[in-house]
């Protein structure tokens, strides 16, 4: 390296500002709105340090929408791995980031909180919102995947218990979670009124599923990522609750530009790219990952493409 592009480092990551920046987007995926929030600042001097960081490699951004998400980018020069590295084990006795952290995490919480509320208005009307979805037949599909009889899995995003029924119905047991006691309570009924067994509701969040590592053999997430605050930390949540070989089955759309569906539907993330879904099941340690998109099987409604992402946990002492 050259003493100007040493220079370059060294003059990046002494601004302050900029450290806090790429100690945020080390921890988490934000939005602009996010870190003036986070840091209390205005967008253009957030916007102007985002400029630099993208401008020396240390940024990867993702549009969704209106909206552009930044997260921190490894970088793959030496020079630059142990300078941040060296800024790393600084931060860890920096008081100041230790508020950014506790501020980072209540902003996730609000995203979190806002789709809570959404389906806890929602209740159990939601049964007849998804409907426009048409996607039974995606569904039976991933159950299909998950043969044979016996297995125990884990419905994460219940909602009303639709897929945790179908799965019980095949013969699986099943656990179902989600974070809203509304649609829980949605869930217990229709599983009285159809008198299934082996069912259990348990409350909690995608990215901190109630669950003991390798507890079950497979876990689905049917059209729940665009709804979790961190869809990344939820299929790690997933890749973690399965046992060595078990399945993680996720089913939900693709990329695309349906703002709408933020009002109508409550979601925070307009789809996934197949490629990012790919990259979040290989960071979460899964292998044997296939990705089917199709067309929408809803008539007439102005829904995008969906997926079938399926990934496999190694076996251990391989």
């Amino acid at each position: 390296m050259s003493a100007d592009e040493l220079q370059k480092v060294f003059k990046t990551l002494s601004d302050p500002t900029r450290v806090r920046i790429l100690a945020l987007l080390a921890r988490e995926e934000l939005a602009v709105q996010e870190l003036m929030e986070v840091l209390g600042m205005a967008q253009s001097r957030v916007s102007r340090h985002l400029g630099i960081l993208r401008e020396a490699g240390l940024l990867r951004d993702r549009r969704d929408g209106t909206f552009v998400f930044y997260r921190f980018r490894e970088p793959e020069d030496p020079a630059w791995r142990d300078a941040w590295a060296l800024v790393e084990r600084n931060l860890r006795e920096d008081r100041a980031a230790r508020r950014d952290g506790l501020a980072v995490a209540q902003v996730i919480e609000a995203r979190a909180a806002r789709s809570r509320s959404f389906f806890d208005a929602v209740g159990p009307e939601w049964d007849a919102l998804r409907k426009v979805w048409g996607d039974d037949m995606l569904r039976a599909r991933a159950l299909g995947r998950l043969v044979p009889a016996g297995l125990r899995v884990a419905d994460v995003g219940t909602g009303t218990g639709v897929l945790a029924l179908e799965l019980a119905e095949a013969g699986l047991e099943v656990i179902a979670v989600d974070h809203s006691p509304a649609m829980l309570n949605a869930a217990r009924e229709k599983i009285a009124e159809r008198g299934v067994s082996g069912i259990e509701l348990r409350e909690g969040k995608a990215s901190a599923l109630p669950l003991a590592d390798g507890e079950v053999d497979a876990a689905f997430a049917h059209m729940v990522l665009q709804y979790v605050a961190s869809p990344g930390e939820a299929l790690h949540e997933m890749a973690r609750v399965v046992k060595p070989g078990g399945r993680v089955v996720v089913i939900d759309f693709a990329r695309h530009d349906r703002e709408w569906m933020r009002e109508e539907f409550g979601v925070q993330w307009l789809g996934f790219p197949p490629d990012e879904i790919r990259d979040s099941l290989e960071a979460a340690g899964l292998e044997e990952i296939r990705i089917e998109q199709q067309a929408s099987a809803a008539r007439g409604a102005d829904l995008p493409e969906t997926f079938l992402a399926s990934a496999t946990r190694p076996q251990e002492n391989r």
